[in-house]
């Protein structure tokens, strides 16, 4: 068990550290900070896994892509207009983010040994969404409409980030995370044809060759709004677990995927916040779902910053007794 945003602002001992930090990339650039906001969950809840406090747009950070973040509005980026500016884009300098490899590092001393330690990325498709519009966007229609008149240049900037995204996961693992998630968090916008190109085909390029250089190392994909494609994509992305979002049918994921295949979630964030007896049943609801094969209880999408802390004391307590 382990919750997507496990180590964010519903923690007072977080909204704390965070107000010391001149930027959001800065919190995120500052080991000894990144560090114990890492660890605040594991301390308070005692989780199965601790997964890395950083951020996906670091990737295109350290390609030379100016990226900061607004209080109130998230990242804002230079967008990426014309295929000039793809071509314009730096090389990827894995030596900007020795911060962050500096925070595993610190992690790694402090992590009790039954704690697993997850690092992880964003995938090609969404880390380029950003990239493309400047901010986030409702439908990610200009990194769509890119694609589309821009095919060759798009084709790049995908190939670049696959490249980049492989390179950024195997530096976590040499500095010791166990496990990697590579979300794609805007997957679900786009329509059969896009998904296999953009979404399907460099997620399967990336696990191949982490398993490849790293065949230990679990690879979780969470594809936000695989919905009826789940059962293909994990015939095609050969993952060791893969995640569910909120929408999707736990029953109806266990019956249409291998025995074998490690499923994680999938649980309401809303659930979770709204607490009490409807939490209890969605967390019955859950692990009855799930019973018999591999799961990782986790929830469908990242917890809310509202979301009390006894809430999450309950769900804790309510997992363990299931």
């Amino acid at each position: 068990m382990w919750l997507m945003r496990q180590a964010g602002r519903y923690l007072p001992e977080y909204r704390e550290l965070r107000a010391k930090a001149k930027s959001f990339l800065d919190f995120c650039y500052t080991p000894a900070m990144a560090a114990e906001v890492t660890l605040q969950p594991i301390r308070r809840f005692h989780f199965d896994a601790a997964i890395l406090f950083s951020d996906i747009l670091v990737v295109p950070d350290a390609m030379g892509q100016t990226v900061s973040f607004e209080s109130g509005e998230g990242p804002r980026l230079d967008p990426i207009e014309t295929p000039e500016s793809v071509a314009r884009l730096g090389a990827f300098e894995i030596g900007k983010l020795t911060p962050v490899f500096e925070t595993i590092d610190r992690v790694k001393s402090e992590l009790p040994v039954d704690v697993a330690f997850i690092g992880f990325c964003g995938a090609p498709w969404t880390v380029a969404s950003y990239m493309i519009a400047g901010k986030g966007t409702p439908d990610q229609a200009p990194a769509r409409l890119f694609a589309f008149r821009h095919p060759e240049a798009f084709q790049q900037l995908i190939d670049r980030l696959v490249d980049a995204s492989v390179d950024y996961l195997l530096a976590q693992i040499a500095a010791g995370v166990e496990v990697v998630q590579i979300f794609d968090s805007w997957a679900g916008v786009l329509p059969a044809n896009e998904f296999e190109a953009w979404c399907a085909r460099p997620i399967a390029r990336m696990v191949a060759r982490l398993k490849e250089k790293s065949p230990q190392t679990p690879v979780i994909a969470f594809v936000r709004g695989a919905d009826a494609q789940l059962p293909a994509l994990t015939r095609k992305l050969h993952a060791d677990g893969y995640g569910l979002d909120t929408a999707l049918d736990p029953k109806w994921a266990v019956a249409e995927t291998a025995d074998n295949a490690c499923l994680q979630g999938n649980l309401d964030p809303l659930a979770l916040l709204a607490g009490g007896g409807a939490l209890d049943r969605e967390v019955d609801s859950v692990l009855d779902a799930f019973k018999g094969r591999p799961h990782i209880f986790n929830l469908g999408h990242g917890i809310l910053p509202q979301t009390p802390i006894e809430n999450v004391e309950r769900l804790v307590a309510r997992v363990r007794r299931g």
